[in-house]
């Protein structure tokens, strides 16, 4: 295995060098890193968000899970000459999310809820304002429990898809430069696969790195070796997995590939969610009838 001089991160170089998580691995072990992102989001065209048939004042609530979706909210409102009434109310999965929107309004506590940043907290909290008819917004690619849960606690809610991750084109990268590639989401995986997945000329892809059992799963599945991975008990971050494993390979120790168990954890997750609250409801309804029964008497 040869000794890794050169990495390509999937992701956009930092601003200031010395903060970047790789700097102490940079000067550790003269590393030479290159950055290139894999991917861009692209907003939905006005168009194109017409054509999902979805009309944003017939909603009283939005539900926004990233900050990516508040911006192209705001931006198809401004296309397309809606304006967003002061009653609507914002449903947000984070309150870092929640004070974002101070962007675009003006914040008030009445209109502006935010969760722990939990599926199950998010669930919660759509919950306690059930009478509302919420707007998701969602961005492609994503993950299908948020609306499907909502559509099992017959939640009153539509969805909106409002940007897209976009394959970057990497043609002006040569791979051969690189020892290891580091990447951080599927929608990164995917792109590289589709554009380097086979290498015609003789030449071996680099060993690959990953942030994310997402992340890696979709590596393994599109036919990767990975070689470490992040986050693990020993290593939390992208840097501390590189480091430790360079650490063992330029030892000459052998460091077996990466696998993953099956990734059902947050389908279980969202079915014990509304298993749990149809139970909540059959005792209050029971507890309802009691108290009706007994006020007859």
């Amino acid at each position: 295995m040869s000794k890794i001089k050169s990495l390509l991160v999937s992701q956009p170089a930092p601003g200031i060098a010395e903060k970047s998580p790789f700097f102490d691995l940079i000067q550790k072990f003269n590393l030479s890193i290159n950055y290139t992102p894999f991917i861009h989001i692209e907003g939905v065209g006005a168009k194109e968000f017409r054509a999902q048939r979805v009309e944003i004042l017939d909603h009283t609530a939005i539900i926004f899970t990233n900050r990516i979706t508040v911006d192209h909210f705001f931006r198809i409102c401004e296309e397309t000459r809606i304006e967003v009434p002061e009653t609507m109310k914002y449903i947000c999965q984070t309150e870092a999310i929640a004070l974002y929107l101070q962007k675009y309004i003006v914040y008030r506590k009445r209109k502006i809820s935010f969760a722990d940043g939990s599926f199950t907290g998010l669930m919660e909290l759509i919950l306690k304002h059930k009478e509302e008819k919420f707007l998701l917004t969602l961005s492609e690619p994503h993950k299908p429990e948020i609306p499907a849960t909502l559509e099992k606690l017959k939640v009153k809610f539509s969805r909106a898809i409002l940007a897209r991750n976009v394959s970057s084109d990497l043609s002006g990268l040569k791979l051969g430069d690189f020892q290891m590639v580091v990447m951080y989401s599927p929608a990164e995986v995917k792109s590289f696969v589709e554009q380097f997945g086979e290498v015609g000329d003789g030449r071996e892809l680099p060993m690959i790195a990953t942030f994310g059992e997402g992340t890696t799963r979709k590596a393994l599945d599109s036919g990767l070796a990975v070689s470490t991975m992040a986050p693990t008990p020993e290593a939390p971050s992208m840097a501390r997995a590189i480091e430790i494993f360079m650490t063992e390979t330029n030892a000459g120790r052998a460091v077996a590939p990466v696998s993953v168990g099956k990734d059902d954890r947050q389908a279980r997750l969202a079915e014990e969610f509304v298993k749990a609250h149809q139970i909540k409801e059959i005792r209050k309804n029971k507890a309802k009838k009691k108290t009706t029964a007994a006020a007859k008497k």
